[in-house]
């Protein structure tokens, strides 16, 4: 089984690649994540051995290391954009959009780009969903981005976090559904699913909206 890195499998930055080192060390960490992601499928995560993974590439052990700390970072970097994604989605919604709209709207950034590629994305999404040491590592970016939510949230809002339980009850919340949602669509042992993301997540937050939108 070859899976190919799919979006969400490495730092994502908005400054173009200028220089040819930038280009090369992109290429490098992408040749590393593709080895990595095939071994991971072909071998599961726990069996795999970082050794493996830098022959794959066609790089060194000490290679490997300048790029990423551990086997569990290659993974947990397929989803380090999602937090800014989802929070410059949110910094770009209408001021006076209802909190639940602009919040939806957000989360559902790293879902819809979940659901179009589907076939390169599943396989990643149920490794890190099914693996204790992975999955950790998932919470933790969680914890990470309701902060960063909640800030947005709380200057939209014009309420600080640290002082008004809102902004940060309104990000755990949206979280909680993006998590849920991620559990369903990846659910199963196939490798097509029949769900799509984003119509979850609406589901999800029709549910969450009137506690969203409550005046306080």
């Amino acid at each position: 089984m070859t899976v190919k890195a799919p979006r969400y499998h490495r730092a994502v930055t908005t400054r173009p690649e200028s220089t040819l080192a930038q280009r090369k060390r992109q290429l490098v960490a992408t040749e590393l994540t593709e080895a990595a992601l095939q071994l991971f499928a072909l071998k599961g995560f726990d069996a795999a051995t970082v050794d493996e993974i830098a022959t794959g590439a066609g790089v060194s052990k000490r290679t490997f290391f300048r790029y990423f700390a551990s086997k569990e970072d290659v993974v947990v970097q397929f989803l380090a954009g999602m937090g800014a994604d989802m929070r410059a989605a949110l910094a770009a919604r209408p001021a006076d959009e209802r909190p639940s709209e602009a919040l939806r709207h957000a989360v559902s950034v790293p879902l819809a780009a979940c659901g179009d590629h589907a076939e390169r994305v599943l396989p990643v999404v149920r490794l890190i969903l099914r693996t204790p040491s992975l999955l950790a590592r998932f919470l933790e970016h969680q914890a990470e981005w309701r902060e960063d939510l909640a800030e947005e949230l709380g200057a939209r809002l014009g309420r600080d976090p640290e002082a008004d339980l809102r902004p940060r009850l309104a990000a755990g919340m949206a979280l909680t559904a993006f998590d849920a949602v991620l559990r369903r669509w990846s659910a199963g042992e196939g490798t097509e699913v029949t769900e799509d993301p984003v119509a979850l997540l609406g589901e999800a937050f029709a549910v969450l909206a009137p506690a969203l939108d409550a005046s306080p």
